[in-house]
């Protein structure tokens, strides 16, 4: 089933970290969502019914979700919906499911900081080792005043056609660029 749901919620356990045996990382927990709706004849706030899911969310987002989620926080979350129905031996049940395509925080209720993740390169060992011939006594990855300085802004404040804060670019196709 391909059916997608966007929807807002309480953590509602403390999320579930898992790692496979092939180093899948899985991170599930429950969310209970709860419509509220204003009462003008009572003049407050009135909590609806709740409807309940179990949230999984796997790879890069599954470990994110690890370091950042917890239980009794505000989320928003996105993803694919399943039902599943289950037995026991003397109960029947239906579970709601969302796999997790985004998760974060609903900034309705709190203030979050967000920190991107470091990307790791992986360099094939031939390329790292005709780098260390080429750069002699220096060590791998090092880099010299004259690579730093490439990667420097240029003395008008731009980088790369990218303008600095406070500054518009002058160039169109600079304007129009997309930074990934």
């Amino acid at each position: 089933m391909t059916d997608t749901i966007s929807l807002s919620g309480l953590v509602a356990t403390h999320p579930k970290v898992v790692t496979t045996a092939e180093g899948l990382s899985i991170t599930s927990f429950r969310l209970a969502s709860t419509q509220r709706r204003y009462d003008r004849a009572k003049q407050t706030w009135v909590d609806g019914d709740t409807n309940w899911y179990t949230v999984t969310a796997f790879r890069r987002l599954a470990s994110n979700a690890a370091q950042s989620l917890a239980k009794g926080q505000r989320v928003l979350v996105a993803g694919r919906i399943r039902l599943r129905e289950w037995s026991s031996e003397d109960r029947k049940g239906l579970t709601v499911e969302i796999e997790a395509d985004s998760l974060g925080h609903d900034l309705t209720w709190g203030v979050a900081q967000f920190s991107r993740n470091s990307v790791v390169v992986s360099v094939p060992a031939d390329v790292e080792a005709n780098a260390a011939l080429v750069a002699g006594d220096a060590a791998v990855g090092s880099s010299s005043d004259a690579e730093a300085s490439e990667l420097a802004p240029e003395p008008n404040g731009t980088a790369s056609g990218w303008a600095t804060p406070g500054q518009e670019s002058s160039d169109r196709a600079d304007a129009d660029a997309l930074p990934f």
